[in-house]
């Protein structure tokens, strides 16, 4: 464990090639987002297309 964090440590001082732990929290952040976002098109692709059939 000592030595996890002792790695980290440097990645984060730049010390060591890689992400750092706020690059990957952020990484992290954005591949949820980006998902969310491709959900929500999902649904409106689906909406859209039940919609159009509606109005024939």
């Amino acid at each position: 464990m000592r030595h996890r964090v002792h790695h980290r440590t440097r990645k984060d001082a730049g010390e060591r090639d890689g992400l750092t732990s706020s690059e990957r929290e952020e990484l992290a952040t954005l591949r949820r987002e980006n998902r969310r976002l491709r959900e929500d098109v999902e649904v409106l692709k689906r909406a859209t297309a039940f919609f159009a059939k509606e109005t024939r």
